[in-house]
């Protein structure tokens, strides 16, 4: 049966993996890979299933050795208080419970030796490249094209960043897609780890509109997005923008008025057209859209790190369909009775539509072609979304961004890492990049970011706690400007390849602290005490990290 599993994973010929062998340090004995395997075989077309276990990232094959935990970002358990998301997976933390096929570790691009590719291409060339905008034109060709009929994610100006947004985070264009600031998820999409990103949200028209003026109010569309984030919170108040409550037909702080209000109290339904909709604890409502686009590293002519014109990917997830507590429950039993009876994870695809992840949400990307232009993502690819966008135990309905935002008034508005502290997650002691530096034992699941190692480490191995305290956000996340062409010019032979099937990290040199093959009989248990228990992904932005 392994035989046959193996073959599955196994295409036509291709690029020799670079650097690497089957008897090389980086394999343990009793860690045999068949031979094919350790080739990088680009399939014949990209309808292909390559890797049926896409869903596991290369992140989850990391060299735990009982004492590192890069797990627990993803993985946890939560005691039931009626939380939708029921899967538990805590006991991840360290451990490697694959099936057959997800044993063996099809990212292969992990293993490929780029530096001296790297060394060979011009700085201000990769500049030029990251520069360039390869969005706009090709989402209007998309919009106006009669071969396609699913969702386009545009925003006028979006390759520019910020400059697409006005202080609060609308869109210039009148597109109602609204921008939020928050701290990026340890430590994938940390920038110093090869890519920047920004998130938008839009909820649907009846979310916008008023029941006492014509037409979409401003007003109404905050006050639910507000309202939104305090169920995605659990909040009982948050402080918002200035609120005109007559324009909402709701006295929103309690106070007997009808005035400006900067304060919503928690309520049992949505404002507005929406007002039939009701509140959900930490679930969205059904037609609420996000679009998420990836990006290379920006670097500008002071060495400042920022979001350029480049997008690697985009990526765009649509509710569908409303489903309650019980039956999210209900999807989460059976999600772990095929889990235990050994099924391989299967999915709806829907062509131009997307693929639906089977708890209501529709999911969509494009990525880029070996001339850096954009193209939707094959099925294959696409597999590669559902494993962070299923049944993951931190997920909060699916997503990471939105629970992350800097809460109330302040998080409206382009993300800007700069002067952001380093906020907690719920209930922990310590500052969340700190507390993951430590359980990690790096910057990255990989513990091969040599330059987060130098700055934020002392020799010993341990976390310089007092100058990590010190910095924020931009300062504990950000590369170098070296780093970030080399990161840059890594990824952009990633794109020239289309080797994507093989993994999407911009790493230079072949991985060390990564499993090839697993032998679950050989893993060493996670200490007791390198385990956390109860880490959210959801932040305490009242926190005093000085």
């Amino acid at each position: 049966m392994k035989a046959l599993l193996y073959a599955t994973g196994i295409a036509m010929a291709g690029l020799a993996l670079v650097g690497c062998d089957q008897n090389d340090s980086n394999t343990e004995i009793g860690d045999t890979v068949p031979a094919a395997a350790l080739e990088r075989k680009l399939p014949p077309n990209l309808s292909t299933i390559y890797n049926q276990e896409a869903p596991i990232p290369p992140q989850c094959y990391t060299r735990t050795e009982g004492q590192f935990n890069p797990c627990y970002t993803c993985h946890q358990t939560y005691p039931d208080r009626g939380r939708p998301n029921t899967m538990g997976d805590g006991y991840l933390q360290g451990s490697y419970d694959f099936s057959e096929l997800g044993e063996t570790n099809h990212w292969l691009n992990l293993f490929v030796d780029r530096r001296e590719a790297v060394a060979k291409m011009d700085d201000q060339a990769i500049l030029d490249y990251i520069n360039q905008d390869n969005y706009t034109d090709y989402m209007k060709n998309l919009a106006d094209s009669n071969d396609w009929s699913g969702p386009v994610p545009y925003i006028e100006n979006l390759a520019n960043g910020s400059a697409a947004f006005d202080d609060l985070g609308f869109a210039k264009d009148g597109s109602n897609w609204v921008a939020f600031n928050y701290k990026p998820l340890p430590s994938t999409f940390w920038p110093t780890n090869g890519s920047t990103d920004d998130v938008m949200v839009r909820l649907p028209e009846k979310f916008r509109a008023s029941t006492c003026q014509a037409g979409e109010s401003r007003d109404v569309y905050l006050a639910n997005l507000s309202l939104m984030e305090m169920a995605i919170k659990e909040l009982d108040r948050i402080d918002t923008p200035p609120l005109d409550e007559q324009a909402v037909c709701t006295d929103l702080d309690g106070d007997g008025r009808l005035a400006t209000a900067t304060t919503l109290l928690r309520r049992d339904h949505y404002l507005g057209a929406a007002a039939d909709v009701p509140v959900v604890d930490m679930l969205y409502p059904v037609g609420i859209e996000f679009l998420h686009t990836v990006r290379y590293v920006g670097v500008d002519e002071d060495g400042t790190i920022g979001v350029p014109k480049r997008m690697k990917e985009v990526r765009y997830m649509n509710k569908i369909r409303f489903y309650d507590t019980s039956h999210l429950r209900s999807l989460f039993a059976n999600e772990h009775q095929e889990k235990m009876e050994g099924n391989l994870p299967t999915y709806a695809n829907h062509g131009d539509r997307g693929m639906d992840n089977g708890f209501g949400w529709m999911v969509l990307g494009f990525i880029e072609k070996a001339d850096g232009s954009l193209r939707p993502q094959s099925n294959q690819e696409q597999r590669f979304c559902m494993g962070c966008h299923t049944t993951i135990g931190t997920t909060i309905d699916q997503t990471f961004a939105f629970p992350r935002k800097v809460t109330g008034a302040e998080g409206w508005g382009y993300i800007d890492l700069k002067g952001m502290p380093d906020a907690p997650a719920l209930n922990q002691p310590l500052g969340e990049i700190a507390q993951y530096l430590g359980l990690v034992g790096g910057g990255n699941e990989f513990r091969e970011n040599g330059e987060m190692q130098t700055r934020w480490f002392n020799e010993d191995g341990s976390i310089d706690l007092e100058k990590v305290a010190k910095a924020d956000v931009y300062e504990l996340i950000t590369p170098s400007r070296d780093r970030a062409l080399s990161l840059n010019k890594a990824y952009k032979l990633i794109v020239e390849e289309q080797s994507f099937l093989y993994g999407r990290d911009a790493t230079l040199a072949p991985a060390k602290n990564v499993f090839r093959h697993i032998n679950p009989d050989d893993i060493e248990p996670l200490k007791p005490e390198k385990r956390i228990d109860g880490y959210e992904i959801r932040l305490d932005w009242s926190a005093d990290t000085d």
